[in-house]
């Protein structure tokens, strides 16, 4: 009846209490005259058998008296007795043994349903160490209970494995690695996580059923946790599963002692699945944790938790495994051509972006349907409906709750991923230049915090490019990546509400034909981020709009050349432009003028445009701190800018950062009049050749960043002019022979990053930088800077190889 009785009472007279108990059910099965009662008596009775016999077995471990099982031993005895008699029972007294008989059978069930319950909750306390005075006298107990026809049933299959209900697809081969770890020695706690809707609990659910895991794990327990865990509960729920009368327990501390008494007393390797764990489980996990042989935790979850255990990520479905799937769910159309089946199967796919529980939906809606259904389901795509226009109550019920999790300022930034068009590799500083304005309070680390905590709840994800210590406030070399329904999801939250008073608005240009809804708008528009997306087609004619609130203006062009709309001359709250070229060839941008004289416009970014800086410099943004230029194309026009005062035009210009730049070969001269810059950031600009001498007018620099500039040849001599450098990054720079002779007067450089720079002569002043720190590979190390580690105060020298990851390549 149960695996952990603990009755431990003694037998009566020194016999066994199973042994009694097997005579008289061998001596009633033997008369066919009582075969409808004894049936009955008996089938009691085999119930009761493995009681009796955990009895025998533990009486010697706790010290329990006797007088609690007399009752039961009395009525053993009196159904003895009553047997030994049927051989002699005449035909008439037959009534009246068969109404002993019932009392018998009424008496052992009454000892199974009330007494033995009590006894059993009593023993488990007390092996808890958490009896106290809760039960004293089972026996008063007992009779108190004696006219109560209450049955008290100890419930099981509340921790069982999951029936698979399903043919699954894909899942060989992470089923495989998840098996592998899972048996390893060195593993013991396995965080399963992917994004809703991937298949996690499937996974770990055929897992379980593996019989290599079977062969393993003698007990497998599989408890669905969600967003409201409760410890107590699912220790009771274990121990209810095990045999035992449900417990309650009074704190946690209590639970976690019951826990450990279960595990050890169920003894062999024992596997806990604790299935769909949310954000902030950490403390509630740490409570399973308990060191025994063989007792091992499987989490699956939404989101990681590092500090719990190693971690397996689930990724969505590979092309051939997703075709195969969506095969299983949408019946082919009839009368179509192969092509045609083929083309509208890839054109699913695509869409879907091997999200089971997409692909199983979409897949759904599609069977049995006309090959029309099928053209028509492609083509609303084509047009922009979503996948979540259609099939929205099912898939958005899956995804739904990871949204809902999310701390509010997350639910924020995860909102603002829908501003991006579909399928894009998006740098990580282009996010956080939006987040720093609206609310990261100037801070771009806890902005990055942001994406790395959507990124950990598997709501995006973040591709680093190279493996090189990260710097705060340089993001670069991070890309944000988003699956389709991910930001679909994003997009659905945001339309809400209507249009006029969104938060956030995708304003979407076909064929230069705006959405009907805001053709000759008189209202202005309430939205506070606004992302407008052009095609190829796109002829620059734009309709009069107001957005008064606007503080951050995301532009996906695709076209040539691109005239920026006028009505930004109004946007007086804008803070932050992103134009982002979506086009093959960098775009014409004109009509500057619409950002001129903007009071709150902090942000400028361009990625893969053609344009001067005899475009940006005449706006007379006071307040502009950070300029952004990425792949873009400046040409001859970009540096005659002689007779501009620069200082007037932009005072607050904190930040250069340009990018990818292929035509940069000689930083302008008006650069150096920017007095107010702290950061100047060049990096994988290959044709650059030299800096302006007048560099050394910056004396506010603090960041002088070269990163992959393979043709600058030499730093000018007035670098060592620049009193307030902490930090200089030359790594990658394979074409540079020297530093300025008096490097060393920088009294307050901290810091130099000269990977790859074995070639570069270090002058006899740099001895002179006390407390310097070196990042550079062993070739630079060696030759440079270990001969001098005797001769420099507290010179500190890292190696660090260079280490790329080429899915950079793809994102042009």
């Amino acid at each position: 009846m149960t695996d952990w009785v603990d009755l431990g009472v003694s037998s009566v007279g020194g016999a066994l209490v199973s042994e009694g108990l097997k005579l008289v059910i061998e001596e009633a099965k033997k008369f066919k005259a009582f075969k409808p009662l004894s049936k009955d008596l008996v089938s009691t009775m085999m119930k009761l058998l493995p009681v009796t016999e955990e009895i025998d077995l533990k009486q010697k471990e706790l010290d329990f008296g006797a007088g609690e099982l007399k009752e039961l031993n009395d009525t053993i005895e009196r159904a003895r007795v009553l047997v030994q008699k049927f051989p002699g029972v005449r035909f008439y007294e037959k009534p009246k043994y068969t109404r002993k008989i019932e009392e018998i059978n009424k008496d052992l069930l009454k000892f199974c349903q009330i007494d033995l319950q009590l006894l059993q909750h009593r023993n488990q306390l007390t092996l808890l160490g958490l009896a106290g005075d809760l039960v004293n006298k089972v026996d008063g107990l007992s009779k108190r209970m004696d006219d109560l026809s209450v049955h008290v049933p100890v419930f099981r299959d509340l921790c069982s494995v999951p029936k698979l209900d399903k043919v699954l697809v894909g899942l060989d081969w992470p089923l495989m690695e998840l098996k592998k770890r899972l048996l390893a020695n060195d593993v013991v706690n396995l965080v399963v996580s992917a994004p809703p809707g991937c298949g996690k609990t499937t996974l770990v659910t055929q897992l379980c059923h593996d019989p290599k895991i079977k062969g393993k794990f003698e007990h497998i327990f599989f408890y669905v946790v969600s967003s409201t865990p409760n410890f107590r509960v699912i220790v009771q729920n274990l121990l209810q599963h095990n045999g035992y009368q449900e417990l309650t327990f009074e704190n946690d501390s209590q639970a976690v002692v019951g826990l450990r008494k279960l595990l050890e007393e169920l003894k062999g390797p024992i596997l806990l699945v604790l299935d769909d764990v949310w954000r902030g489980s950490e403390p509630f996990l740490e409570k399973f944790r308990i060191n025994l042989p063989g007792y091992k935790i499987l989490v699956t979850s939404r989101f990681d938790f590092p500090s719990f255990g190693s971690n397996y990520q689930l990724k969505p479905l590979e092309d051939e495994d997703a075709r195969a799937l969506l095969i299983q769910w949408a019946s082919r159309p009839y009368n179509v051509s192969e092509t045609e089946y083929e083309d509208l199967l890839q054109k699913i796919l695509k869409r879907c972006n091997g999200f089971p529980i997409v692909i199983e939906v979409v897949g759904g809606s599609l069977k049995g349907r006309s090959l029309n259904t099928w053209k028509g389901q492609v083509e609303s795509w084509s047009e922009g409906e979503k996948i979540l226009d259609n099939h929205h109550p099912t898939v958005l019920e899956c995804l739904q709750p990871s949204f809902n999790a999310l701390e509010s300022n997350l639910k924020e930034c995860f909102l603002d991923m829908g501003s991006f068009l579909e399928d894009q590799k998006i740098r990580a500083s282009v996010i956080i230049d939006i987040w720093v304005e609206l609310y990261g309070k100037g801070s771009s680390t806890m902005c990055m915090k942001y994406l790395e905590d959507l990124a950990s709840q598997n709501l995006l994800k973040l591709v680093r490019l190279s493996r090189n210590e990260q710097e705060d406030g340089f993001y670069n070399e991070f890309l944000v990546t988003q699956h389709d329904i991910l930001r679909e999801l994003a997009i659905h939250q945001s339309e809400l509400k209507e249009n006029l008073e969104r938060k956030r608005l995708n304003l979407e240009v076909r064929e230069g034909k705006f959405p009907d809804w805001c053709m000759d708008l008189k209202e202005p528009i309430n939205a506070r981020l606004l992302s407008i997306s052009t095609d190829d087609l796109f002829s620059s004619n734009w309709d009069e709009m107001k957005f008064p609130n606007v503080e951050a203006l995301v532009l996906n062009i695709s076209s040539l050349n691109y005239a920026l709309p006028s009505f930004i001359s109004t946007m007086t709250k804008l803070k932050v432009v992103i134009i982002i070229n979506h086009g093959f060839y960098p775009a014409r941008l004109s009509d500057f003028s619409c950002l001129s004289s903007l009071p709150n416009l902090k942000r400028i970014r361009l990625e893969k445009v053609s344009v001067t800086f005899l475009d940006i410099i005449p706006l007379r943004c006071s307040s502009l701190k950070k300029l952004s230029l990425v792949m873009c194309s400046f040409g001859e026009a970009f540096y005659d800018a002689e007779e501009i005062n620069v200082s007037k035009s932009l005072p607050s210009l904190q930040e250069i950062d340009i990018d990818y730049c292929y035509d940069l070969v000689e930083l302008p001269f008006w650069v150096s009049e920017v007095v107010s810059l702290k950061i100047l950031s060049i990096t994988n600009c290959n044709k650059l050749s030299t800096l302006p001498e007048a560099t050394g007018n910056l004396s506010k620099l603090e960041v002088l960043r070269l990163r992959s500039c393979i043709n600058l040849s030499e730093l000018p001599e007035t670098t060592s002019e620049l009193n307030n450098l902490q930090f200089l990054d030359i790594s990658d720079c394979q074409g540079l022979k020297k530093l300025p002779l008096e490097i060393g007067k920088l009294e307050k450089l901290k810091k130099i990053s000269m990977r790859k720079c074995s070639r570069c002569e270090l002058p006899d002043s740099v001895r002179n930088l006390e407390n310097l720190e070196v990042t550079c590979d062993e070739e630079t190390r060696t030759i440079l800077w270990e001969r001098l580690k005797p001769k420099m105060r507290n010179l500190s020298v890292y190696e660090e190889e260079t280490e790329y990851n080429l899915n950079w390549l793809h994102m042009f």
